[in-house]
């Protein structure tokens, strides 16, 4: 790329899209891939459709077994960089990914989710306009199985065109869907390095974990502007494996970070709801898994106002059948999509 008034290489951006001279992209994009060959194109095309277009993108291949690795060969970019790898799990591929990394701010796309074309754009200005924030993400559509498209529901955040710093991101985590989701989202590499990535223990939840993470720690900015389009009509997403799951990750994180004191006062109460919702979401996953004991074990570990009744309905649910809790949700998505 070269500057078009004096014919010489024009300096390549850096962390918050700052002029830099060190020939780095401006966003290393890291998207692990794991048997979702039929999706990955998508993916893929959706980040070269940018109107940033300094970038590089890093997928990594988690022992995939389905071909989808051969079809990222396929395109002829130099800024496409596979890497393969036994099968390790999602967390273990972002991390290798941010090792791989060259630029000081990566981007995370799952490989069954698109980008918006002006993504990549948004996230930078933000960066450049918050530098002291540890996240930036935007807001993202759903795209359900039944063809529809809506906007994610997210609380306690101004109204579009809103952009700026959440003002409580645990509250607004709390009381609608999560402000940041896995592929709308860019974080510094130094604060990736920071919060040492996202943890390689657990299968789901993890990401979620790291927003929290570091939020105990910086800022998150975030725009109401649409980035990222996350589908949930597609096979093998972790959050719809019907698998028990004693406890969500970011539980024992904020056990940890209230133990040495790393939460101010004025936002522990904040923190303990949005405990609370994660501690009521996997109960429902557990009851839904056959794990009514697993489940009675989150609820008892759940002190909350905010989410009385929905504990009082899932400890009710903990005493019934497993098929009768699951025939119970499918009737309620029934319903949510005729209304």
């Amino acid at each position: 790329m070269r500057d078009r008034h004096t014919g010489s290489p024009s300096p390549r951006r850096g962390r918050c899209g700052l002029l830099t001279g060190d020939g780095k992209p401006a966003v290393s994009i890291i998207i692990p891939l794991y048997n979702k060959a039929p999706y990955i194109k998508r993916a893929v095309r959706s980040v070269l459709a940018q109107a940033e277009q300094e970038f590089e993108v890093i997928v990594v291949d988690d022992g995939s077994t389905d071909g989808g690795a051969a079809i990222v060969e396929h395109f002829a970019d130099s800024r496409i960089r596979l890497i393969t790898q036994e099968n390790r799990g999602a967390s273990a591929a972002r991390n290798r990914g941010i090792q791989e990394s060259g630029a000081d701010l990566v981007a995370f796309l799952d490989a069954d989710d698109e980008w918006c074309p002006t993504f990549l754009e948004t996230v930078l200005d933000l960066c450049r306009r918050y530098p002291e924030a540890g996240v930036y993400a935007t807001a993202y559509m759903i795209y359900n199985p039944d063809g529809v498209r809506r906007g994610a529901s997210i609380a306690a955040v101004p109204p579009a065109p809103w952009s700026g710093l959440i003002p409580n991101y645990f509250r607004s985590a709390a009381l609608g869907e999560p402000p940041i989701s896995s592929s709308s989202v860019a974080i510094p590499r130094t604060v990736l390095q920071e919060m040492d990535g996202f943890s390689e223990e657990h299968w789901w939840g993890e990401d979620v974990d790291l927003w929290g993470r570091i939020a105990f720690r910086y800022p998150i900015a975030f725009t109401r502007r649409v980035g990222a389009v996350y589908h949930t009509d597609v096979a093998h997403r972790a959050c719809t494996r019907v698998q028990p799951v004693p406890e969500n990750p970011f539980v024992a994180s904020a056990r940890q970070a209230v133990e040495r004191g790393l939460i101010p006062q004025e936002m522990l109460g904040d923190v303990q709801e949005y405990v609370a919702a994660k501690q009521l979401q996997t109960a429902a996953r557990n009851i839904q898994a056959g794990r009514p004991d697993l489940a009675r074990a989150n609820l008892a570990r759940c002190p909350t106002r905010m989410y009385r009744r929905r504990k009082i309905a899932y400890s009710l649910m903990s005493l019934i059948p497993a098929p009768w809790y699951r025939r119970y949700r499918r009737m309620k998505a029934v319903l949510a999509r005729q209304h």
